[in-house]
């Protein structure tokens, strides 16, 4: 790899439940093969119909109970969202998808939704979200090209967001060095780069949060793989810190 590009892809309409986003990809920028489509989580959930509107949840017993100062219709929809609820710290509820994915309200989130009072729920699965939108544009351009799915997520120990990827298609999602040596010979034991993360980190430099822009396309690395965000998440019996 000698040069690395991050394209933002201007002109995506606001999306609605049932848009073809591979279309509105393919209309907006000109893909090239081994090409990295990175797409904001909001688009492809609102595209799959994945919002809820406030007015219509009833909040349980343990919505009111770990509600604190947040609406417990909100709770509702995070606890409804989530496997395990790791972590509350009224306002913040910190919880496990069905994914996998451990991270603030199980993914739910207001911002950037359709309209007020409605919620933007995780893709159902993502990697297959991915995946459909990498087989559309290849049919429409005849192009092979791996996609990201993108959220943001706080980190334990660092302040701030960065984006990650919670679905993929068509590329690796971590590359395992475990076994390889370095330049002096020392062999790596325990050394995995999660790659799909780092591409999902850098597209978000030209997506932005406020600007509108809800995907990048990662130009120059000439990765091609089978993996699934998925898993990224890690395995229960690894995890030390629950």
């Amino acid at each position: 790899m000698s040069e690395l590009r991050i394209l933002p892809v201007e002109g995506i309409p606001e999306v609605h439940e049932g848009d073809d986003l591979a279309e509105l990809v393919v209309r907006a920028v000109e893909l090239e093969d081994d090409d990295v489509v990175v797409l904001a989580q909001k688009i492809v959930s609102k595209a799959e119909g994945r919002v809820v509107r406030l007015d219509e949840v009833e909040p349980s017993a343990r919505a009111l109970e770990l509600a604190g100062d947040l609406d417990p219709r909100r709770v509702e929809v995070i606890l409804r969202e989530s496997v395990e609820v790791v972590r509350v710290r009224p306002p913040l509820v910190i919880a496990e998808t069905r994914h996998g994915f451990i991270c603030a309200s199980a993914g739910v989130d207001s911002s950037n939704a359709p309209e007020q009072g409605m919620l933007v729920l995780l893709p159902e699965d993502p990697d297959a979200s991915a995946a459909r939108i990498r087989d559309g544009i290849r049919d429409l351009t005849g192009r092979t090209v791996g996609v990201l799915i993108t959220d943001s997520f706080g980190r334990p120990w660092r302040q701030g967001t960065t984006d990650v990827a919670i679905g993929a298609a068509g590329l690796p999602v971590v590359l395992d060095l475990r076994g390889e040596r370095d330049r002096v010979g020392y062999a790596l034991h325990a050394t995995m780069i999660a790659v799909a993360d780092e591409i999902a980190g850098a597209a978000e430099l030209v997506m932005g949060k406020l600007d509108g822009i809800p995907g990048a396309v990662v130009r120059g690395l000439h990765l091609r793989g089978d993996g699934k965000a998925r898993d990224i998440a890690m395995p229960a019996e690894r995890d030390l810190f629950r």
